[in-house]
């Protein structure tokens, strides 16, 4: 099993409150609990490896993807339900509980979160935490304190190892 919990030191801060530190078999059995989950990807999605692992979380557990950025080519001829959205009008959207969503369905109760620059989506992400009732579980790379749950700071090597154990779990 991979600690994805061992470091999460900040080196700049926004609020009062911080993420709590998540593994990869928790991350799973909260994403799975979910009633509404999306699966918010930015740019660094891209990636062979991060794409494929994209693909096979929103396959798995049934969850629509949110492709921001310019990251929507890659889930092109995939077997997945990906709409475009730019992130900073989601993180709007998000905090009105009237919003239909991008299916129509209603808004979320669950964000997960990926491939993503840490400021940017730290910066989304104080709007919703302040804002909404929306859970965040970030499992990228870095440790994302404005989200619920967020991994730890993590190589690369163990954060591909982190995402396989979540997949494994959902």
């Amino acid at each position: 099993m991979v600690d994805t919990t061992k470091n999460t030191k900040l080196f700049t801060t926004y609020g009062v409150t911080t993420s709590k530190a998540v593994n990869p078999d928790m991350a799973a059995k909260m994403i799975s609990k979910a009633k509404r989950p999306l699966l918010v990807v930015g740019t660094g999605v891209l990636n062979a490896e991060l794409l494929d692992r994209a693909v096979a979380i929103a396959q798995k557990a049934n969850i629509p993807i949110a492709a921001t950025g310019s990251s929507m080519p890659g889930f092109v001829d995939k077997d997945v339900d990906a709409s475009y959205i730019n992130l900073h009008q989601l993180g709007f959207y998000l905090t009105d509980p009237a919003w239909p969503g991008l299916d129509g369905n209603g808004n979320y109760d669950t964000i997960i979160v990926l491939a993503f620059k840490k400021y940017y989506i730290n910066q989304v992400l104080s709007g919703t935490r302040n804002f909404s009732k929306v859970k965040a579980i970030a499992i990228d790379r870095d440790y994302i304190q404005n989200a619920t749950m967020s991994f730890g700071n993590l190589s690369k090597a163990d954060h591909y190892a982190a995402l396989d154990e979540l997949i494994e779990n959902l």
